[in-house]
């Protein structure tokens, strides 16, 4: 889904893609391979969210805040994505490779879809958070490949 408001980083990750799906999809489990260092926790229990469903989160840039977000897009074991007050999204596609014995996981921060994209703009989001989903998925990598 590439446009001209949209950034994304991909990576081949040595696991099926269910296994990572399974992770991905219970944002109780976001703090574990998030790369940006805001996200602090989920604020219910272990659940695999789905089309329509909203979950809460625990942030923290600079200051402690909450955030609520809805599934926006979803395809079981290839496509997530949420989005928040704001409108913009974070979506995560993932691609069977080898006979789905290796997967490529892309992740993309949206802003078409936001509220007032110049402001996304304006503070730069987009570039400050390219190297953010780098580390994001290579956390994700080390968390699905670990023994």
């Amino acid at each position: 889904m590439a446009n001209h408001r949209s950034v994304s980083v991909s990576r081949v990750i040595e696991a099926a893609p269910e296994v990572i799906f399974a992770i991905i999809d219970d944002p109780s489990k976001h703090a574990s391979f998030d790369g940006s260092g805001t996200v602090k926790g989920s604020r219910q229990p272990e659940q695999h969210v789905k089309l329509g469903d909203r979950f809460g989160m625990n942030m923290r840039m600079g200051i402690p805040y909450r955030i609520a977000s809805k599934v926006v897009e979803y395809e079981a074991n290839r496509l997530l994505a949420w989005a928040h007050f704001g409108g913009h999204r974070w979506r995560y596609e993932l691609e069977p490779l080898d006979g789905g014995a290796r997967t490529r996981v892309t992740e993309t921060f949206d802003w078409s879809t936001s509220k007032f994209p110049p402001f996304i703009e304006l503070m730069k989001y987009p570039a400050k958070h390219v190297p953010n989903m780098e580390r994001t998925l290579e956390r994700l990598s080390e968390l699905v490949t670990r023994p």
